[in-house]
């Protein structure tokens, strides 16, 4: 049996052998390419061929093609996992002519590799083509032996293919084969049966048809062919389901392992099906450069992912696991794949931290789930309300088709008109809270009727080259204070692509007009303008427009460096980065990027050191203006899906560093921007990472902030030093305090000798400087007498004695001659004045024998 691996290599040799170029298969993120969510056929990356608008250097190419199907016309989620050949992520093998061969070949070699070189029984196999073909038709009775009766006519809904409403189109002729036992029935062709199935679909692109429906001639034909590589695979390796193959089961062996489970009995089989189906989708499209998020491509891959994780829990799976599934299925898919090895590691870390974030909210909304189930049983529409599925996919992150499938399996529908018309309210919500933030002061005009102008009027905008511009009023309105005034040209940039609006006036003679707001209605753009001087305007009257330069300049040096920024964080951290908002003003700069997890202060650094190396470079701008769309495609310029582009765009460059479609206005070179520094880095949403940012003043603006601070923090540091020693000194008065009560209770029970007092005794004492202290208090309060003390301090022996003025006048006693035969009895010495004097010793062991002994020695002097 033929393995997954030599069927893949089978098919392109066999057109390697036929003059054909093998290619490697296109991203299936189609970044340059922003009206597809996923590459989802093999033809996409020769779309520019068939238009027209490009052209390789070779007609003819064959590979295999990655592709998702998730959504719009080609959408097989929902039948993924129950049945046994639909999937989101598939292989397309395929082979194409760009005005080479035509369908007498692609006919015959599509026959040839089918029954000659892989022996599909010929009788198993049916060819249908478009039922005005007579062409194919005639091809396929005389260029290959299928059996006659197995050529069938069908309409355009099977055999006729078109890109779009306009553009190539042409018939198609489909290759069946029927692996059931009524293999000669017509019937099943076309029945949507899994036992007679498409295996092959040759597209003949002949045509072009415009905006009428016409069709007409191309000049230069076309064939394109795909083949799914998953159901060839089931069909060869004589497997009825695709699951069963060796592209599937080293995966579905893996989730067994992982559960505990078997892959037998239907739920398990489903639910194993879809996980193994949904991780390849997940893993080459993050492999890709796609991330999960909340808009576009990415909240799709945030679906598939929930709803695997789901599936999950059916065949026990708690915890997350679909990350320890990317080692397998790199291994196997790795060799053809080879970015499935390269970026392996950041595929598990970035499906990792999407499954521990929903998994916090998934057992929480499973129970709402089951609640709301419970709560509806006895209803007999059996229909989940919408603000319920709603509530769902806004608090536990539950995405409608989840919960349908979840409904489903209880025997109940969701209501998606409610839940399309509470999300519709929610967007509503948010535009009307944006509105209000921008729209302040400002009047919404609804045409250019308004100012007595045709919208085929255009404000000429000057501000790429210069910052003031002598002008003429077009047309002028007063609404209350405020006067709307559109010119015939202006350097006035109208807030877009997250760049703030310029500020700055219009001139009129010596008055000045400050320009408060700008809005852009049609071609047009619209000064909102202070006028307490009532300058009197009329139409064709000279204006000079002058913008605010140091704010327009600053706010440039933060547009540019975004763009250096956004190079360095898909240099740096990966390139499933990918721009998701911005906000360029002339104090800073804010940009929303998709990354999956908080950047490391190690990574902030490595950042702007690239960030602000480049800058240095002293790298010029080319500012591609006014470029055909395709143009701009052609010269790889950075772009993504859901952004809006018109026939013609803008492309910014700096050197052979960064080029990305952008209407922006920008320095001339990076090193006009000076310093870039990173002031935060936080979380915005899902997925979502936003950077803050300054540049130029902004840094220098920052450096004295800072500055301000470290004196401020210094300040108070010396303030709290001081404080510090005011506590301590207070600290150790208390302490000296509570130590000077030893010597109070010692001096209230003096022991006689003689015809004086004797003092003595052990005390506690952190240092020779507390003993002294506390032997100098014993000396203050005896007029006749003697003090001796003793203390252990720090594993040594600490001795002081103290003897009266009148006992020292009388020339008996010595304070030194005391503590030195004291001394001795704890192994040490010491002496000193009459009245004062200390001494130490090694054995603390000695001390209460030691101190015994002081009266006797005392008494023999």
């Amino acid at each position: 049996m033929l393995s997954s691996g030599e069927i893949r290599k089978q098919f392109l040799e066999f057109f390697k052998s036929k003059n054909h170029k093998l290619v490697d298969s296109s991203p299936v993120v189609p970044f340059d390419d922003p009206t597809l969510l996923f590459t989802n056929a093999g033809m996409n990356q020769f779309k520019d061929v068939f238009l027209g608008n490009g052209h390789r250097e070779y007609s003819r190419a064959a590979d295999t093609q990655k592709c998702i199907r998730v959504s719009g016309k080609h959408n097989d989620l929902e039948e993924v996992g129950h049945d046994t050949y639909h999937h989101t992520f598939f292989e397309m093998l395929g082979n194409w002519s760009f005005g080479d061969y035509y369908k007498a070949e692609a006919i015959e070699w599509a026959w040839e590799l089918l029954t000659e070189v892989w022996k599909l029984p010929k009788e198993r196999l049916w060819a249908t083509v478009y039922r005005t073909d007579e062409e194919a038709i005639e091809i396929w009775k005389n260029k290959t032996d299928i059996h006659p009766d197995h050529i069938l006519k069908f309409d355009e809904k099977d055999n006729f293919w078109e890109m779009g409403e306009t553009g190539p189109c042409g018939p198609c002729s489909e290759i069946h084969i029927n692996l059931s036992d009524d293999y000669d029935n017509p019937k099943h062709v076309n029945a949507g049966t899994p036992v007679c199935m498409e295996i092959w679909n040759l597209v003949f692109i002949q045509y072009n048809r415009d905006e009428t429906g016409k069709l007409t001639e191309l000049p230069a034909k076309h064939v394109d062919t795909g083949m799914g590589f998953e159901r060839i695979v089931a069909v060869l390796q004589g497997k009825s389901s695709n699951y069963d193959t060796d592209v599937f089961m080293p995966i579905i062996r893996s989730i067994e392992e992982l559960s505990g489970s078997s892959y037998s009995g239907e739920n398990n089989q489903i639910a194993m099906r879809v996980i193994a189906d949904h991780i390849r989708t997940l893993s080459f499209a993050i492999a890709d450069g796609a991330v999960p998020g909340n808009e576009g491509r990415g909240y799709v891959l945030r679906r598939i992912l929930r709803r695997a994780a789901r599936y999950g829990r059916k065949i026990g799976l708690n915890e997350p696991f679909l990350f320890k599934l990317v080692d397998i299925l790199a291994e196997n898919m790795g060799e053809t794949f080879k970015e499935l090895i390269t970026f392996k590691s950041n595929v598990i870390r970035i499906i990792r931290a999407e499954e521990v974030s929903f998994n916090n909210t998934l057992d929480r909304g499973i129970e709402l789930f089951e609640e709301i189930i419970k709560n509806n049983s006895t209803e007999m529409n059996k229909l989940i309300g919408g603000e319920h599925v709603f509530k769902l996919y806004d608090t536990f992150g539950f995405p409608p088709d989840l919960t349908r499938v979840m409904a489903n399996e209880k025997g109940f529908g969701i209501d998606e008109a409610g839940f399309e018309r509470l999300m519709n309210e929610q967007k509503e919500r948010a535009r009307n809270a944006q509105r209000d933030k921008t729209t302040v002061n400002t009047v919404n005009f609804d045409s250019l009727d308004d100012f007595g102008l045709s919208d085929n009027v255009e404000t000429i905008f000057t501000g790429y080259n210069d910052l003031s511009v002598d002008s003429v009023v077009k047309g002028f309105r007063q609404e209350g204070d405020r006067y709307y005034i559109i010119l015939d040209k202006t350097p006035f940039y109208v807030e877009a692509g997250g760049q703030v609006d310029d500020t700055g006036y219009l001139v009129v003679g010596k008055e000045k007009m400050k320009v408060l707001d700008l809005q852009k209605l049609k071609n047009q753009v619209i000064h909102i303008v202070d006028n307490p001087n009532g300058v009197l305007l009329e139409q064709d009257l000279q204006i000079k427009a002058i913008v605010d330069s140091d704010r327009r300049w600053a706010v440039m040096r933060n547009h540019s460096v975004t763009h250096f920024l956004h190079k360095a964080l898909r240099s740096l951290i990966g390139t499933h980065i990918q721009q998701a908002g911005s906000y360029v003003g002339p104090d800073r700069l804010r940009f929303d990027f998709t990354h999956f997890e908080k950047l490391t202060a190690s990574q902030i650094a490595e950042i702007e050191s690239e960030v602000n190396s480049k800058l240095r470079h002293n790298i010029p701008l080319i500012h591609h203006r006014d470029v055909p769309f395709e143009d701009a495609k052609n010269m790889g310029a950075l772009m993504f899906f859901g952004d809006k582009y018109g026939e013609k765009v803008n492309v910014v460059q700096f050197g052979d560093y960064t080029l990305e479609f952008c209407g922006g206005t920008h320095v001339k070179n990076s090193a006009q921007i000076g310093l870039f520094k990173i002031i935060s880095e936080s979380s915005i949403a899902s997925g979502i990472r936003r950077i803050e940012a300054v540049t130029g003043e902004g840094v220098e603006l920052l450096i004295r902030q800072q500055e301000e601070k470290i004196k401020l923090e210094q300040q108070k540091i010396l303030e709290l030093h001081d404080e510090k020693k005011k506590i301590e000194k207070e600290l150790s008065e208390y302490k000296l305090k509570e130590k000077l009560n030893q010597t109070a209770k010692l001096l209230a029970n003096p022991h006689k000798l003689e015809d004086f007092d004797l003092v003595y005794g052990q005390v506690e004492v952190a240092d020779n400087e507390e003993l002294k202290a506390l032997a100098d208090e014993i000396r203050l309060k005896i007029n006749n007498g003697i003090g001796v003390l003793i203390s252990e301090m720090n594993g040594k022996v600490g001795i002081v004695c103290v003897v009266s003025d009148n006992l020292v006048t009388k020339g008996r006693y010595s304070a030194g001659k005391i503590v030195g035969r004291v001394a001795k009895l704890v192994d040490g010495g010491g002496g000193g004045r009459d009245h004062l004097a200390t001494a130490g010793g090694k054995n603390v062991e000695a001390i209460p024998s030691a101190l015994r002994e002081v009266p006797s020695i005392i008494s023999s002097f």
